[in-house]
């Protein structure tokens, strides 16, 4: 008997074996059959989708849940466009801290809002004594008042409070990590938010370190979590290239650096499981710490790198060593140039022909740098909603030849590239239907065109966050398409992305999402 049988639905299965269909059935959170094959069975459960159109679960191959529930409780200057408001929102919040040596953490913080970066003074003159801490909405940087940078070690770098990249991850090191509890209780809150748009797996892009790691012992929370079944969707985590340390280990088994226990990409089960390594190598463009060949239009600034090249190189080659998927963090040319460079060097030492190393943010990659990417094997994990989002201002600071190479679509298809959608949530908006959307249409939220010749189909669009999502998570034998044998998880649309015109496709309605054979959002829509 099955659990469950879908009905009198559009079902778009991805699978270009058997494109479409009209039923589905369901038995122990897998997909059993279509069509003919189930429409006979019996089934606990038989559910009249009436006409509305079904796909596999979107995967979000990028994103930050602890962060973003994180921020989604603390307060925000985000709707600010003067620094008199903005203090007042951080002086409300100094408010509410308890204890003279409170953290006072504000989220949403954007220099491009106010037209200048707030400065440690100004948030003396609000702080009461408590440690403020402001974080910059790229993930980048911080805005921090003299409280905190009189604890800094000698040698950080800051400009009157702003913190970049490993001055930030400084600051960070200065404070106790966030409690297990408390991060559980934020990466429900965001997986949630997730589901509600569709998205039934994700890949959490770094913990545990980097910039954006909120604990040493961060992956405990994800599994107590898994433990206590809050865990709504599947989740794949990123360890933080830093959490890597020289072990001792037989010559022959090549392993320069390791996880304890020599733990690496492909631990752990069908819900919660390890992924790529996560190695940083520049900023982003929102910060201007991005790693550019040429300077960003109008200054001599070309962004930085996370580190020393050399030691970057060798960290990512150790990492390819030890057996790990990688995940590396480019998101100029600069910085893409030496993720290529050191992946090939790694592949050279010891060739993995299925390593599915994967290129983050792929930000601003030039025409030359797209066959290194096929030649490479190298997935392309963009985020369209960031010039949806903030395309007018990245366009500017890249000037009218170097737009239309950002965040790209048709050139990296078009060279045999995997190309994958993903959000960085909560850095944007984390809506698959919307990012979706960008990919057709190439246009800004101003109407403004961001490199139209990059444009896709609809089809394509829909692959980056189904089948190119499961390629990249290597998933690709239990999802990304509606298949018998795969995972039952899969989501109801109000329409069809295919058949309504571009503009709508960000407002399609979510109905439903399933997750292992169980619908996980509000029945009340269906």
């Amino acid at each position: 008997m099955l659990s469950s049988r879908l009905t009198n639905a559009n079902i778009l299965t991805m699978d270009p074996d058997r494109p479409v269909a009209r039923t589905l059935g369901i038995w122990r959170g897998r997909i059993v059959g279509l069509d003919e094959e189930v429409a006979s069975l019996p089934a606990r459960e038989v559910v009249d989708l009436r006409g509305a159109t079904v796909l596999p679960g979107f995967i979000d191959s990028h994103v930050h849940l602890a962060w973003t529930g994180l921020k989604q409780s603390t307060p925000s200057v985000a709707p600010c466009e003067r620094v008199e408001d903005v203090l007042a929102v951080v002086a409300e919040a100094v408010s509410r801290a308890s204890g003279d040596g409170a953290w006072v953490d504000v989220m949403g913080y954007d220099q491009r809002a106010l037209g200048r970066h707030l400065t440690a003074a100004e948030l003396d003159g609000v702080s009461r004594g408590r440690k403020v801490f402001l974080m910059h909405d790229s993930g980048h940087a911080c805005v921090v008042n003299s409280a905190v940078l009189g604890l800094l070690p000698d040698g950080v770098p800051h400009q009157d409070g702003f913190l970049a990249e490993e001055a930030m991850t400084a600051a960070r090191r200065l404070r106790l990590p966030y409690g297990q509890e408390e991060i559980a209780g934020a990466v429900e809150r965001a997986a949630r938010t997730c589901l509600a748009e569709g998205v039934t797996a994700v890949a959490e892009a770094g913990i545990g370190g980097g910039l954006l790691g909120h604990s040493p012992v961060e992956l405990g929370a994800y599994q107590l979590l898994r433990d206590q079944g809050r865990l709504p969707l599947r989740v794949q985590l990123m360890p933080a290239g830093d959490t890597l340390r020289p072990r001792a280990s037989h010559r022959e088994d090549g392993i320069p650096r390791a996880l304890d226990l020599g733990m690496r990409t492909g631990f752990g089960d069908d819900w919660l499981s390890l992924g790529a390594l996560k190695i940083y190598t520049d900023g982003g463009m929102m910060a201007r710490t991005a790693a550019l060949t040429a300077p960003y239009a109008g200054t001599d600034h070309t962004g930085q790198l996370q580190d020393d090249p050399e030691r970057l190189t060798q960290l990512i080659i150790d990492g390819h060593l030890g057996g790990w998927q990688l995940a590396v963090h480019a998101i100029g040319d600069r910085a893409a140039d030496l993720a290529l460079d050191a992946l090939e060097q790694a592949q050279r030492l010891r060739p993995r022909p299925d390593a599915r190393h994967r290129i983050e943010h792929a930000g601003l990659i030039r025409p030359d740098q797209l066959p290194r990417f096929a030649r490479l094997g190298v997935s392309a994990v963009v985020q369209p909603a960031f010039l949806h989002s903030f395309g007018d201002d990245y366009a500017d600071v890249m000037g009218a030849e170097r737009a239309p190479w950002m965040y790209r679509g048709r050139g990296f298809l078009d060279h045999g590239v995997t190309l994958v959608g993903s959000s960085d949530r909560p850095v944007t908006d984390g809506s698959p239907l919307r990012a979706i959307q960008f990919m057709v249409e190439r246009a800004s939220a101003s109407g403004r065109p961001i490199g139209p010749d990059e444009a896709i189909t609809v089809d394509e669009a829909l692959r980056a966050y189904t089948v190119a999502g499961a390629y990249a998570c290597r998933w690709d034998d239990r999802a990304g398409s509606l298949t018998p044998g795969k995972r039952a998880d899969l989501v109801v649309l109000g329409d069809d992305p295919r058949s309504v015109d571009p503009s709508r496709i960000s407002g399609i309605e979510v109905l439903a999402t399933w997750v292992d054979g169980n619908e996980a959002t509000d029945k009340g829509k269906l």
